[in-house]
């Protein structure tokens, strides 16, 4: 089967296409054909050798996520899984075909695309985990950043549906897809003092959700007003931010572990809403498999406005 492999660490040069043999389910597993798998950007630092307390070294194949059809089952497990459409939650997802246990599959309402499902699989229900943490509340103001990646489009839309006025920070074409998201202010954070021009334009913010760390995180991090409510949620823009005050209630990065319960609840609440046309994903670009470092690489530069996914 097609697969992408790891055989060092290094930039994005390092995914190359193999042929590997096809996985055969066990005890417990299913086999799943591969439609359609998504891009993290966990995935580059792992890949760069970033990510080590994840424990994964080289050789291996990327991937944390996956969306394709059940071919075969395992000798325990219901036949009745063959054929049916879902979500894996799982490593080794790089490929065109992944043994995975059934614990981990998410099966996709009817009705909902493949390639929709597998962009929220990670995203969505991190989003609405972060909204469930802080309390988002009618009339509200939110800040999201950055507004048109994976999660904060997601978040975008969780905020504003929950009453906040939203103000989505994103960069340069990124900004239409922002608005269209149901922003009430989009704002440009490659530019110089765009903290300040929120400033002026709405004041201090009730939240903050930060995706990107660094000194844009710290810049986000001096609109939080007396009483507000900072959550950073990652590090795309460097390290986390570190800042604390008796005024503003602050979760780091750390909180991410505290999701892991009710995870599975939440990524089939997310699948829901989407498959009533209530929570809209964003796909930014679709790539082969073979270019996987392509989408690397975009991912790295800042180049895609919602989710990267890879057709095997």
């Amino acid at each position: 089967m097609r697969a992408i492999r790891v055989d060092e660490f290094g930039g994005p040069s390092v995914l190359r296409p193999v042929e590997l043999p096809t996985p055969v389910p066990g005890p417990g597993e299913v086999l799943v054909g591969v439609e359609v798998a998504g891009v993290l950007f966990l995935d580059t630092l792992i890949r760069r050798g970033g990510a080590p307390a994840f424990g994964i070294t080289p050789p291996y194949v990327p991937g944390r996520g996956a969306a394709g059809g059940v071919l075969a089952v395992g000798p325990d497990v219901e036949p009745s899984w063959v054929g049916r459409r879902v979500l894996v939650d799982g490593p080794g997802t790089y490929a065109a075909e992944v043994a995975a246990p059934v614990p981990s599959l998410v099966p996709v309402p009817d009705g909902l695309d493949l390639a929709d499902a597998m962009a929220l699989l990670h995203d969505g229900g991190t989003a609405l985990a972060l909204v469930g943490a802080v309390g988002v509340r009618p009339g509200e103001t939110v800040l999201v950043l950055p507004a048109a990646g994976g999660a904060g489009s997601v978040l975008v839309q969780l905020a504003r549906r929950s009453g906040a006025r939203v103000v989505g920070a994103a960069r340069g074409r990124k900004l239409g897809l922002v608005r269209s998201l149901g922003a009430d202010l989009a704002v440009d954070y490659g530019e110089p003092g765009w903290a300040d021009a929120v400033r002026r334009r709405v004041g201090q913010v009730d939240v903050v959700f930060d995706g990107v760390g660094g000194t844009l995180g710290a810049e986000a991090f001096g609109l939080v007003a007396e009483g507000g409510r900072y959550s950073g949620y990652g590090t795309a823009g460097g390290a986390p931010v570190t800042r604390s005050t008796p005024d503003v209630e602050v979760r780091g990065v750390a909180q991410l572990a505290d999701f892991a319960d009710g995870r599975r609840a939440r990524q089939e609440r997310v699948l829901a809403e989407a498959a009533a046309g209530r929570l809209h994903p964003v796909v930014g670009r679709e790539f082969p498999l073979e270019k996987a470092a392509d989408a690397h690489a975009a991912l790295e530069n800042r180049e895609i406005a919602g989710k990267a996914l890879l057709l095997p």
